[in-house]
């Protein structure tokens, strides 16, 4: 059986793969159950066992290629579990954990999964970290190798770090460092204004941010490890990084020198930028498509926020969007686009922003929220989720959109409220 979903994933992950656009309507099927225990022999006294199950089950829900058992059955890490026990409640797959002490501040995860249609045990892994407080790394590790088991599409962007500034008060705002749930949290820049964090590279080992601490926006380079800081360059009115080329060479900025704000190109190594863009107005939040060949940014050209792109080295720029009077906050994945469309005007109260999906090969778009204010897309590295901020009166969240399985979930900021991510 556990053969069979393997392989009905992996025809899923190839269908949805010719066109990330196309409409999907799935019908039920049949995925593995798991159960995911925590052994009976763990003693730690903490909370810590309990919360990286939940974890877990959380990843493998998202993940959209598990059911979570309802029952919890009770198993002794060295001992084998009861298969005929499992079965009769419907479970696919065992997963017991154990928890010990790796020092004063670490743990130790040991894990061992079982097939039980198989009565066999197919993973036994370790996994260790130095601080407690990074367990939902750990958690995240284990779904992704209990995923891999399966054979599934994969899920590798669960371990990667979300970067984010929050608000505090009035221009006071903070960088922080989670996972994507928002389970793990470190404040990285503290001080000041700090908006806008960008990734570096894919490593996620440095990070760009506009602070706005030395009396004018400026755009700082930090290694997320060391803390070393470079400041890059200022400017008056508005200086943003709003995308890194794929060699991690070139810089998109928004900047406004001259109080109208454009679209530039900056070299990290001949430290020279370029300008793109010299429309008389808005031109903004520019990103690299097509190869790095292409920039699509937001401009008021129509005289209301649309998105628009252009070829580097040439003149001239192509409409994208001929839908809805205010799009904007676009964000994109080889030759696809995600932006936010404002859909009502409401000048004294809250307004409705949803977000779109569109490919610069056709012209299909597909609606992927439906009400509320969702704003600031991102792509997963794979492109097959989008990260974005969702803001209503119960709070701030990070929503994580799953769009081959038409599934979105929701993780509050506890504290502060969202301004810009990236992951």
């Amino acid at each position: 059986m556990i053969k069979k979903i393997a392989l009905f994933l992996v025809l899923v992950q190839m269908l949805f793969a010719l066109d990330a656009t196309m409409e999907i309507t799935k019908q039920k099927s049949i995925l593995p159950t798991i159960n995911v225990v925590v052994s009976s022999d763990t003693n730690i006294k903490s909370s810590v066992p309990k919360k990286l199950t939940q974890l877990i089950e959380k990843d493998l829900q998202v993940s959209g290629h598990f059911n979570n058992s309802e029952i919890t059955i009770e198993g002794s890490y060295f001992n084998l579990p009861k298969f005929n026990q499992l079965q009769q409640n419907g479970i696919d797959l065992y997963l017991l954990i154990q928890v010990k002490k790796n020092d004063l501040k670490g743990i130790v995860v040991n894990t061992k999964l079982y097939d039980v249609n198989t009565n066999s045990l197919v993973l036994s892994k370790s996994y260790t970290t130095s601080s407690k407080a990074r367990y939902p790394f750990l958690a995240h590790k284990i779904s992704i190798d209990v995923n891999g088991y399966m054979h599934a599409p994969s899920i590798d962007w669960m371990d990667k770090f979300v970067i984010f500034s929050r608000y505090l008060s009035a221009r006071s705002s903070e960088i922080v460092v989670s996972d994507y749930t928002l389970t793990y949290q470190k404040v990285v820049v503290k001080g000041g204004l700090n908006i806008f964090p960008k990734w570096a590279t894919s490593k996620q080992e440095s990070f760009y941010y506009t602070t706005y601490k030395y009396g004018k926006p400026t755009l700082v380079k930090q290694n997320l490890f060391t803390k070393k800081r470079d400041r890059l360059l200022s400017s008056d009115g508005m200086l943003i990084c709003s995308d890194v080329s794929s060699d991690g060479t070139k810089l998109v900025l928004t900047m406004a020198p001259n109080s109208q704000p454009d679209i530039y190109l900056y070299d990290i190594n001949t430290k020279i930028k370029t300008r793109i863009t010299s429309y008389k107005g808005i031109d903004v939040g520019g990103n690299f498509v097509e190869n790095d060949k292409k920039i699509v940014f937001v401009s008021d050209r129509l005289r209301y926020p649309n998105i628009f792109s252009k070829r580097l080295g040439q003149k001239g720029v192509e409409r994208l969007i001929y839908h809805g009077k205010n799009n904007s906050q676009c964000s994109t994945f080889k030759d696809y686009i995600v932006y936010s469309s404002r859909e009502t005007d409401n000048e004294f109260g809250r307004n409705t922003f949803n977000l779109y999906l569109i490919s610069t090969n056709s012209d299909y778009v597909r609606r992927l929220t439906t009400k509320g204010r969702n704003q600031f897309p991102k792509f997963s590295s794979d492109g097959e989720s989008i990260l974005y901020i969702k803001n209503d009166s119960a709070g701030s969240y990070i929503g994580i959109m799953r769009i081959n399985y038409n599934k979105t979930f929701l993780f509050l900021l506890k504290s502060g409220k969202l301004q810009s991510i990236d992951w």
